[in-house]
């Protein structure tokens, strides 16, 4: 589903040029659970940017169910994330101005989906949210913020589920109710999920871990 190719990513740092990843390897197959840990700075929200085509690699490629994808400009890997892609963020990313509804319904309508409503209020009754539809990000504790972030991710039924911390600004009890909803739902879609985490709980959940290390992945084992 997911392949990179010795991947590079450099960026200029005070006038030197400091390399985030050295020739990464990464294939990942459809419906695997995969999650990317390391310690912070190791460049792991980086490869998931990459992955995503939110950036593309200095060097090497980032292939999508077989097609060349980092190479694309930004009109054609939007394209690609509309079709594939779900993604689950540490900071929820919901826009303020619009209701939960309104958030779960947006990359469905962007995506010109008829039913829209339908799809989006029943992507909220399974995060246990239909009583909270009409409510702003700001009236949402963060638990049910991220679960209306969640619900926005499995409404467009994706491919593959792309979170970055997603239990980062939650408190523990909180976190497990999420990280329980994320692979409920996970397991229900047969998404291919990779995630980016320093909860270890969570990524022990996951069939595979790797480790980043000086811009390196090394497989840790399985959960």
């Amino acid at each position: 589903m997911i392949q990179a190719q010795d991947l590079y990513y450099e960026i200029n740092h005070h006038h030197n040029q400091l390399r985030i990843l050295h020739g990464l390897n990464l294939s990942i197959t459809s419906g695997e659970q995969v999650a990317i840990i390391g310690s912070s700075g190791s460049g792991k929200s980086t490869l998931l940017s990459l992955l995503a085509g939110l950036d593309v690699p200095t060097r090497g490629n980032v292939l999508v169910n077989g097609q060349l994808f980092s190479s694309l400009n930004e009109d054609g890997r939007a394209a690609v994330r509309a079709k594939y892609m779900g993604f689950v963020f540490q900071s929820f990313q919901l826009l303020p101005a619009l209701t939960a509804l309104e958030n779960v319904m947006l990359p469905l309508q962007l995506n010109g989906t008829a039913n829209a409503r339908a799809l989006s209020m029943a992507a909220l009754n399974k995060v246990g949210l239909r009583e909270r539809t009409s409510h702003y990000p700001k009236q949402l504790s963060g638990g049910e913020q991220q679960r209306v972030a969640i619900a926005r991710a499995f409404a467009t039924a994706p491919a593959i589920l792309f979170a970055d911390e997603p239990t980062g600004n939650l408190d523990h009890a909180t976190g497990q109710m999420i990280i329980d909803l994320l692979f409920g739902l996970n397991k229900e879609a047969g998404t291919t999920l990779v995630l980016v985490t320093h909860d270890v709980e969570l990524a022990n959940r996951c069939e595979r871990k790797l480790q980043l290390s000086q811009g390196v992945l090394t497989e840790v084992g399985q959960a």
